[in-house]
């Protein structure tokens, strides 16, 4: 988008093939963190039952990543400004990493939660800093480009990283893909250290830049207001699709096999929108609060057969495959001058969508009340999006 490129001078000069070898880099780890907090998704079922708590208990291993990760977002980034931005980066993925080492040998609840926590931690804080490191890494006309591959990390991470979590669950064991995932955690701090180079701090920024730009820029509120319906919406029903499709009588191998299915349409949707978001912003976002609302009501009413699932869960992928790259360019758009406190408000909201997961509905009244929950909440997203487009020409700032 052009609202990035035009503020790259930092990388002006920067060797292209080095600038890009650090992008890679960066984007190996936001996806290995993504994974790490979406993991537990597919392994609730037997993770609950191994540590014998219930799945709605069992989804804490959800909400409260999610929860830390919405607070350590604006804490990490104020907390920091003055530290090199690259060391910053390289510590939290190596905490991240120990983590899910740590959850991997837990012995009980307890201890996968303290360790949960300092994912949230590293998670907030990592994404935050990282979502405007291109400027730095990549000469000005790559900018675009380069913040789109590192956003692909959480992409990729969403619709690939937990059906392979899940599918190595079910082949070796839960434990087996926490310690996966901790290793791949360790092998991205390594590729930073080697590949990115020392970023000393630029940009100040301050608490009270933050509830300025929410309260000074209309299309930064209506982001953040779409952020919370269709990200909260979707893993409110999503975390519990195991369960669902178990419940519908579909077999634990199925449900892996259906879960990679999720993940091929959902890059598919990723592709798709990342070729209409310049062009076609509002109406990207429209439409996934359409489709996510369709998917979800129709996993509710047709049934959970293995066949119509996998129809159900194609159509549901190809929509919340466009949700990362479509909602950061909704932030970046509305507040090219203020990327970095618009990020980390854009940051806290999705991950406090992730948080809010529903395991009191879900112990209390069943796994069919989050889908039609979760269709409620995107729907709401419709009048949203017609509301900014409708005041797309009065001033935001």
């Amino acid at each position: 988008m052009t609202t990035v490129e035009s503020g790259a001078p930092s990388a002006t000069g920067r060797s292209s093939v080095r600038g890009w070898l650090a992008v890679l880099a960066v984007t190996l780890g936001i996806f290995s963190l993504m994974t790490s907090e979406l993991l537990p998704v597919g392994l609730l079922t037997p993770i609950g039952a191994e540590l014998d708590v219930s799945e709605g208990t069992a989804a804490l291993m959800v909400t409260v990543p999610g929860l830390v990760a919405a607070v350590s977002a604006p804490l990490v980034t104020v907390a920091t400004e003055r530290v090199d931005r690259r060391v910053i980066l390289v510590a939290l993925i190596g905490l991240m990493g120990a983590a899910n080492l740590a959850s991997a040998l837990a012995p009980g609840f307890a201890v996968v939660l303290v360790a949960r926590f300092l994912i949230g931690v590293s998670v907030g804080g990592f994404w935050s800093i990282a979502g405007g490191i291109a400027l730095r890494l990549v000469p000005a006309r790559h900018v675009g480009r380069a913040t789109a591959v590192i956003f692909g990390g959480v992409e990729t991470a969403s619709v690939l990283g937990v059906p392979t979590g899940t599918f190595l669950g079910d082949l070796d064991g839960w434990r087996t893909a926490f310690t996966a995932v901790g290793v791949l955690g360790l092998l991205s701090l390594t590729c930073m250290l080697f590949l990115m180079p020392r970023l000393p701090a630029e940009q100040t920024v301050t608490f009270s830049a933050l509830p300025a730009v929410l309260r000074g820029n209309a299309g930064v509120r209506a982001g953040i207001a779409l952020t919370f319906l269709v990200v909260t919406g979707h893993f409110l029903a999503y975390t519990f699709v195991r369960p669902v499709l178990q419940g519908g009588g579909v077999g634990a191998g199925s449900i892996s096999v259906l879960l990679l299915v999720f993940g091929a349409a959902g890059v598919c949707g990723n592709f798709i929108a990342g070729a209409l978001v310049t062009r076609h912003l509002r109406q990207n976002v429209l439409g996934i609060a359409v489709i996510l609302t369709a998917a979800m009501a129709a996993l509710a009413v047709a049934g959970t057969g293995a066949f119509s699932a996998g129809a159900v869960l194609v159509l549901w992928g190809l929509g919340y495959g466009a949700v990362p790259v479509t909602l950061q360019s909704w932030i970046l758009d509305a507040a090219p001058n203020a990327t970095e406190a618009a990020s980390s408000l854009y940051v806290s909201a999705f991950n406090l969508s992730i948080a809010l997961v529903g395991g009191l509905t879900v112990d209390s009244l069943g796994t069919t009340s989050v889908l039609w929950t979760g269709a409620a909440l995107t729907a709401l997203a419709w009048p949203v999006v017609r509301r900014a487009r409708r005041t797309a020409t009065a001033p935001v700032t």
